[in-house]
């Protein structure tokens, strides 16, 4: 696979990012490799455990993924080191493995701030890829689905939102994921894709942050990759019912809109187990999952996550 080797500004600690001296301004400059293309109580589980690599030169990030909005990049640092893009803040495993995620509207010239265990502080710039978005319009659902709430339907969507919050509250600090994503149906139509901007009964909505995948009620969903229920939950407002997995360092699959559910919070899944089945709960207009992913504070896209390098 072909690899992009991106000069970088190396930044110690922030005095020194203010007044360089003249010897910094000369010092060999670190690089970015990137490969193209409350809380939930949890059962003990076998946690993976992380590789016997060499030693990393701090100055390096070096990464595989996909370098785009809504796209991620494993990465690879100093152990243990914090580190923070845009909005979200992460901290690395002990072989200095770590996430990186691009939100949909990630902008074009991000940089990862890192922060080693030794406390000195590296800045990595990372050129990520636009992409376009479509409009989709979905006429004829409920009022009471798009904007016209009633006190009780609040107080539901108030209950909801506090229980998905201790779903996302499960951020296991290993690393479960690794090597992309399978798909989590094994045939059907996708109906709409990640991104696409929402016109709901013609009112203006935010975007659509999932891929919706239609496929025959009941059809069975499988786990796309190793990690822990977060959430099972069969009575939220908008998506109904829905399964939560934490593949860890903050990178969670959402499968909203399912019919039956077959796991349960802090069950350990691995890739391929049946986890639930397709239906229509919630906002809906017909049998169909609706598939997200999120990184901390992060929407991606499930697809590139399928487009891994390697697989």
């Amino acid at each position: 696979m072909r690899k992009l080797f991106i000069a970088l500004a190396l930044c110690l600690p922030a005095a020194a990012c203010s007044a360089q001296t003249p010897e910094a301004e000369t010092a060999a400059a670190p690089q970015i490799i990137v490969a193209e293309p409350a809380p939930v109580q949890i059962a003990q589980v076998e946690t993976p455990a992380a590789p016997a690599l060499p030693p990393i030169d701090p100055s390096v990030l070096d990464c595989n993924g996909v370098a785009k909005q809504g796209g991620a990049l494993l990465c690879r640092t100093t152990p243990l080191a914090s580190v923070k893009i845009g909005r979200s803040a992460t901290r690395a495993d002990e072989a200095g493995r770590v996430i990186i995620g691009f939100d949909r509207d990630a902008p074009a010239k991000s940089k990862a701030v890192i922060t080693h265990e030794t406390g000195q502080t590296t800045t990595h710039p990372i050129s990520v890829e636009a992409r376009q978005y479509k409009e989709q319009r979905i006429d004829g659902l409920p009022p009471s689905q798009v904007s016209t709430y009633s006190d009780a339907d609040l107080k539901r969507i108030r209950s909801s939102s506090a229980r998905k919050k201790v779903g996302f509250a499960s951020n296991r600090p290993e690393l479960f994921f690794e090597d992309g994503f399978d798909y989590p149906i094994k045939e059907f139509v996708k109906t709409s894709p990640f991104g696409s901007r929402r016109i709901l009964n013609g009112e203006p909505k935010s975007p659509h942050y999932g891929v919706d995948i239609a496929a025959p009620l009941g059809t069975p969903i499988y786990a796309p990759a190793d990690g822990i229920v977060g959430l099972a939950d069969d009575d939220l407002y908008f998506e109904g019912a829905m399964v939560m997995i934490d593949h860890g360092q903050g990178l969670n699959s959402l499968y909203l809109h399912v019919n039956d559910i077959f796991v349960a919070p802090g069950d350990r899944v691995k890739r391929g187990d049946l986890i639930a089945e397709v239906g229509s709960k919630g906002r809906s207009t017909g049998p169909h999952l609706c598939w997200r992913l999120k990184w901390k504070k992060e929407n991606l896209d499930p697809e590139l996550l399928t487009q891994w390098p390697g697989r």
